[in-house]
């Protein structure tokens, strides 16, 4: 036995887990390897998994800031913003009307959770920003 703490997941609350489930595999070419209405698992072709989990009474967050906050967040790297962004919004996201810069765009899932794509990556390889 040890005491080390390996990071497992992370479990989204939403109002229904498989269909959560089944939009982030659809965005990020995994694969819904859980179904279920209350409880679903999602893992991505790199490995990574989401959990998502129902919640009776769910509200989703806001973003940015107030009235609640986005509580948390999943980033996505992506090379290509533009085409990216026709495919997340195509699979049933939506865009906030607020964007924070430009290597980084902010949308909701169906659930209202936020997410975002970004170039991030791609510019700190190029050299073109720090972490």
């Amino acid at each position: 036995m040890s005491d080390s703490i390996k990071f497992g997941g992370v479990t989204l609350d939403c109002p229904n887990a498989g269909e959560l489930a089944a939009f982030y595999a659809e965005i990020t070419g995994g694969e819904v390897t859980v179904p279920g209405e209350h409880w679903a698992l999602m893992t991505c072709p790199d490995g990574f998994a989401i959990c998502f989990q129902g919640a009776a009474g769910y509200a989703p967050p806001t973003w940015p800031g107030a009235p609640s906050s986005q509580q948390i967040h999943v980033d996505f790297d992506v090379d290509d913003l533009d085409a990216t962004e026709r495919r997340v919004l195509a699979a049933g996201a939506s865009k906030y009307e607020f964007q924070p810069n430009d290597h980084c765009r902010v949308y909701a899932d169906p659930a209202g959770h936020p997410f975002c794509l970004t170039t991030f990556a791609v510019l700190q390889q190029q050299g073109l920003t720090s972490a």
